[in-house]
């Protein structure tokens, strides 16, 4: 009933918004409901909230087959982003992003902090703060993409009036403002959530730890983005205190993350060293020893997902793999190297898996994988309907065909847990120039310990890793976190892209120089058995089917190819450019308001 009633404030609201002009905010905003007599007690701020909760939290595809993490460098897929194709057809005039539906939950949610205060006299101040908390984690969390997006925005903590010409056509505020405001709220949200066990329990909600999880991510994120990018790319102009800033967001990322740490209320999942990673993403339960928040997806609740039929479907998914380029980054089990083998370049899929991180065969599917095929157990070999590498996700899947048609997976999936929060950690201190043993030990360390692999603390730069980033780092701790940030939070919420904008690695995206590779193939002419179960998993043939590809010399888009190495190679040409790193500000935004400027480089575009 509760929801209900939520749902029907919230459409009353939407009608009354968008039946004004079309400005994005140019319409009649929440003062139409009569906020005082909704905002009476902790129940109507229980409620407003739990309205943020189910309109903005992630969905399944958001948080496990990332629009933006596929098409990232560690992945191949059957068609590129349009944003990476020679021929994509992405510019300001159909950017989209900006319409009023994209800025429809920042007017609920200043909606609910500039209203909330009239049940302040009726309310707990301890339960008050922790509400208007709540609100300011989803603003920070909505400007935080939208920076992501388009670098510098219009920036609005106020219920904007259908009058208020001048903040209707304000002007972009710098990314630099736009930034401290999210620290802003992400600081007084950390300070003021609260972190009992009603807050915290089930993992689905926003606690003290689920905001100090994000903050740890944003402050990563923009500490290192301003280090590896020059000059501000709204602009093309040097940062402001370009130094001192970088410092301050790598500082607050740490402490952010140390809190968490320092509290213990979490810790990894390590029952098992061959289960317990991919126990985080197949399980009915939400894992509250290291998942801070989650999506819970239940078979009683009916909340199911596709997550399994989109990474297993010849038609419906993108036919996602993971490229042998990347894979050869997961370490022995003794903890060195795998690319420090003699053979690393000739060993075959069947025996690649061997003695490797536990995480490898827990991420793609391995010679051992079994899937349940009507009722039975049995060996399963990647399907090349479906795979262009050969690495096949498995990290997000249930091992049952039954699930494979659309929308009946149940696995809850995290979104933020406790090995990012040490991942966090560990980068703001390597990038600070503070990683010694002791930091190596309590993130890395751990991390590594639950996927089998031996610690063991970097004394030089692995030459694979160096080249892997364009020989642009040279710092061995630096190299080593990007290593085991790659492995742990492979296909998890878009970070992956988001890395690769913040470290100004947009040219690892580029089919010149880093073709999608896949499994090595010493003979062409042979048939392979892949987890000896006595039938061909693979073979090169006139056509495409589930056991064989097709090999064209041509090197033409969408053909296989073997390179000079014996790798199968996926050929999509893609290209990247500078501009990239953000998107355009859609013309009809500027249209409508002629103080909103482009984006520098996409100018003329």
């Amino acid at each position: 009933m509760k929801n209900f009633i939520y749902i029907i404030l919230l459409g009353m609201a939407t009608l009354l918004a968008i039946s004004s002009c079309d400005d994005f905010l140019d319409r009649e905003t929440y003062d139409s409901i009569n906020a005082g007599a909704f905002f009476q007690k902790e129940a109507d701020l229980v409620l407003y909230t739990n309205g943020f909760l189910n309109k903005m939290t992630p969905a399944y595809e958001t948080i496990g087959h990332n629009s933006y993490d596929i098409n990232a460098d560690n992945c191949a897929i059957q068609l590129s982003t349009d944003l990476l194709r020679p021929d994509g057809n992405v510019s300001p005039g159909n950017q989209g992003g900006w319409a009023e539906g994209s800025w429809s939950n920042l007017r609920n949610i200043n909606y609910f902090l500039v209203n909330m205060v009239s049940c302040k006299n009726n309310v707990n101040p301890e339960i008050y703060n922790h509400y208007e908390g709540v609100g300011r984690f989803w603003r920070a969390w909505f400007y935080y993409d939208k920076v992501q997006t388009f670098g510098a925005v219009p920036f609005y903590d106020f219920v904007v009036q259908s009058s208020d010409t001048e903040a209707l056509y304000k002007a972009r505020d710098s990314r630099e403002y736009v930034m401290d405001k999210i620290l802003e709220d992400l600081t007084f949200a950390a300070n003021n959530c609260l972190s009992t066990e009603k807050y915290i329990a089930g993992g689905t909600g926003i606690s003290k730890w689920t905001v100090l999880a994000f903050k740890s991510r944003v402050c990563l994120f923009e500490g290192t983005y301003r280090k590896y990018h020059s000059v501000d790319p709204s602009t093309g102009k040097q940062w402001e205190d370009r130094e001192a800033n970088i410092k301050k967001f790598l500082n607050e990322a740490v402490s952010a993350a140390e809190e968490i740490m320092d509290s213990r209320v979490y810790s990894l999942v390590d029952d098992d060293v061959q289960t317990a990673y991919r126990s985080l993403f197949v399980s009915a339960d939400i894992k509250t020893k290291e998942v801070i928040w989650g999506r819970k997806y239940s078979t009683d609740l009916s909340a199911l997902h596709n997550l399994s039929g989109v990474y297993y479907s010849a038609t419906y998914g993108n036919k996602t793999s993971l490229t042998k380029r990347f894979m050869n980054t997961y370490l022995m089990l003794d903890g060195t190297p795998f690319t420090n083998k003699s053979d690393y370049k000739t060993t075959e899929f069947k025996d690649e898996f061997n003695n490797r991180d536990y995480r490898m065969k827990q991420t793609v599917i391995s010679p051992d994988y079994k899937m349940t095929i009507n009722n039975i157990e049995q060996p399963y070999a990647p399907n090349w309907l479906n795979t262009r590498t050969g690495y096949k996700p498995i990290k997000f899947t249930i091992d049952n065909n039954n699930v494979l048609s659309s929308h009946v997976s149940w696995n809850s999936l995290p979104i933020l847990r406790y090995a990012e929060v040490l991942l966090n950690y560990a980068e703001a201190k390597a990038e600070l120039g503070e990683m010694g043993q002791a930091e190596w030990n309590r993130s890395i360390a751990l991390l590594r310990h639950r996927a089998g692999v031996t610690s063991v603390i970097p004394t030089s730069v692995d030459p694979y890793m160096m080249e892997y980033f364009n020989n642009t780092i040279d710092d061995t701790y630096i190299l080593e976190v990007r290593r085991e940030r790659g492995i742990e939070l492979c296909l998890e919420m878009g970070l992956r892209w988001d890395d690769l904008m913040r470290w100004h690695m947009g040219e690892l995206l580029n089919s010149a120089e880093k073709p999608w590779t896949g499994i090595y193939i010493p003979d062409t002419n042979a048939e392979y058995d892949f987890n000896g179960d006595g039938i061909v998993d693979f073979k090169i043939d006139a056509t495409e089917t589930a056991t064989s590809v097709a090999i064209s010399s041509s090197l033409a888009n969408l053909t296989f190819s073997i390179n000079s190495d014996n790798n199968l190679v996926w050929n999509f040409n893609r290209v990247w450019s500078e501009y990239k790193y953000l998107r355009p500000i859609p013309t009809n935004a500027i249209t409508r308001n002629p103080n909103l400027t482009q984006n520098y480089l996409w100018e003329n575009r």
